[in-house]
């Protein structure tokens, strides 16, 4: 695709979406004192500091740690946790031939675990320039690997494609349910 077709594509997936946060629709689960919605995240999505400790396991081996991460918050999705280089034992990874194109953040990299274990993190090496702060982040998919917010182990977001992380703190139901199969 030339750049003209690029932004094209980008506008009508920007364009697609119905809920954008401003109202929960009907079939959402309502959420109890301290938990969160998905459906009240915005779109485009909100980028927020999290300071709890986040921690990524493989094989009882330790791939990240942080209390630096950065969340993005966006309608109908989980949290991604977003962990900063240095908190990441890059050496443990490498990168793949995966690239995914984000129409809010822009392209991704994928990472293959260094032992052969397939597409378990993805980094946006040249996000687009509202994103900018996650340039170089980690993001790992929780149905490939042991991912923690505090000591709570995270659920994987349903749907291989997605790498929401689900904790007790969040209702849905999710983009990847069959609940939401027209999103």
């Amino acid at each position: 695709m030339d750049s003209h077709e690029i932004s094209l594509e980008l506008r009508r997936r920007r364009d697609h979406w119905v809920y954008r946060g401003e109202t929960r629709p009907r079939f959402a689960h309502e959420p109890e004192p301290g938990q969160e919605s998905v459906w009240d995240y915005p779109r485009p999505p909100r980028l927020e500091p999290d300071p709890r400790h986040i921690r990524v396991v493989s094989d009882n081996r330790l791939l990240a740690e942080s209390r630096n991460s950065l969340r993005i918050l966006e309608t109908a999705g989980p949290p991604t946790f977003y962990l900063p280089r240095h908190d990441v034992w890059t050496d443990r990874l490498r990168r793949s031939e995966t690239s995914l194109l984000c129409e809010w953040k822009g392209s991704s990299t994928g990472f293959d675990l260094a032992d052969g274990t397939l597409e378990v993190a993805w980094s946006y090496l040249e996000p687009f320039i509202e994103f900018e702060a996650i340039r170089g982040y980690f993001a790992f998919y929780p149905a490939r690997v042991e991912c923690f917010v505090d000591e709570e182990r995270v659920v994987a977001q349903p749907g291989g494609y997605y790498g929401g992380w689900i904790t007790r703190e969040i209702v849905g139901p999710f983009k990847g349910d069959p609940e939401c199969e027209d999103l």
